[in-house]
């Protein structure tokens, strides 16, 4: 898998990522617009399939945004010198907090629909006592994600340099991948031609 999204091109994860998800979403707001009674409000047809659309398009840019943040920090380890010592165990460690908080949310919103729907008032009252819990852990997460931007970063330029490097060294990878859309054009095939050259000159690790 982490091959795959190596050698992946930059418009084949730029579409499942962005393109997918917006026709995906134009659909369930057709859907939605055709589906408007006498009075101006979207039937159960519409608002089913923005609930039905709305977690396919979380999942699939999670799953593709996070599986390229793993294939990088962990596939291009066998590409850097062995002298190199990065923290891989604190990379994955950083890497599964905020992906399980993303599912937490998920599971919430989700849960908090399903009160709305049902007509239960509870649910908003489990919510806003579980936000002294979220606030940290959505703080938490934030500085987890910075985390992966920097060692992501970081290891893309040690696998290009094969030398220890400093923050100035990749600070440009760090803002590309940080705006992910407009990076991926650029960042991906470096990867493409790192994995290329690596594997041609024999450098498995």
């Amino acid at each position: 898998m982490k091959n795959k999204f190596l050698n992946a091109k930059h418009w084949q994860l730029f579409v499942l990522m962005f393109g997918i998800p917006f026709l995906l979403q134009i659909v369930a707001s057709i859907l939605m617009f055709l589906n408007i009674d006498s009075n101006g409000n979207p039937d159960l047809t519409g608002m089913i399939s923005i609930l039905i659309s709305s977690p396919i398009i979380m999942l699939l840019y999670t799953g593709v945004f996070f599986g390229w943040f793993w294939s990088i920090g962990i596939g291009l380890q066998k590409y850097i010198p062995a002298e190199i010592k990065m923290k891989i165990k604190k990379f994955k460690v950083f890497f599964f907090i905020p992906l399980f908080y993303i599912l937490f949310i998920f599971i919430l919103i989700g849960t908090t629909f399903f009160g709305i729907s049902i007509g239960s008032n509870a649910v908003g009252g489990i919510v806003g006592k579980m936000l002294i819990f979220i606030i940290p852990m959505h703080l938490f997460s934030m500085f987890c994600m910075f985390y992966l931007l920097y060692f992501v970063s970081k290891t893309i330029k040690i696998t290009e340099l094969e030398r220890p490097v400093t923050f100035s060294d990749f600070i440009g990878e760090f803002f590309m991948i940080w705006f992910f859309p407009i990076g991926i054009w650029f960042i991906q095939p470096r990867l493409n031609k790192i994995v290329s050259e690596k594997n041609t000159n024999g450098n498995i690790g």
